[in-house]
């Protein structure tokens, strides 16, 4: 799969359906993305195979025992389901899942390497002005890896 970049700009129909930049839809292998919740009350999405990745590392590492185990699974791994693009390149994004990351009509899509954000653009908006002072920090720690 190639590396998914770029931030897109889209709108969510009343159906819940949002369309796909054909440039990410292109370096997709496969016509169906995991969608699921993630951290930061924003959406991941997938392709399958980085999702069976996702998966089994989560699993790999969880134990039934264990608390924190337990809840990043029912939070990340059961409300995953495989979305189908449409013939106009549309995802539907399921209701439970679009109340979580406080989907309305404007939305945020951002391609990060082997897998996608979808943020509500005043969500995304909020969550960027609130992060800006903490920018500088965390590039300086991403720093140690160098160019």
């Amino acid at each position: 799969m190639k590396r998914l970049s770029g931030e897109y700009f889209n709108t969510l129909d009343e159906k819940g359906r949002i369309s796909f930049p054909a440039k990410i839809r292109g370096d997709l292998p496969g016509n169906s993305l995991f969608v699921t919740k993630a951290l930061d009350h924003c959406l991941w999405l997938f392709a399958p195979e980085e999702w069976e990745k996702v998966r089994e590392s989560i699993e790999g590492k969880a134990s039934l025992f264990k608390q924190n185990s337990r809840l990043v699974s029912r939070v990340l791994c059961a409300p995953a389901v495989e979305v189908e693009f449409d013939k106009s390149g549309r995802l539907l994004v399921p209701p439970s899942l679009r109340e979580y990351a406080g989907l309305s009509k404007d939305c945020v899509i951002l391609g990060l390497g082997n897998y996608i954000e979808l943020w509500d653009a005043a969500a995304y908006k909020q969550y960027m002005d609130d992060n800006a002072d903490s920018l500088a920090k965390a590039a300086e720690e991403l720093g140690a890896i160098g160019f």
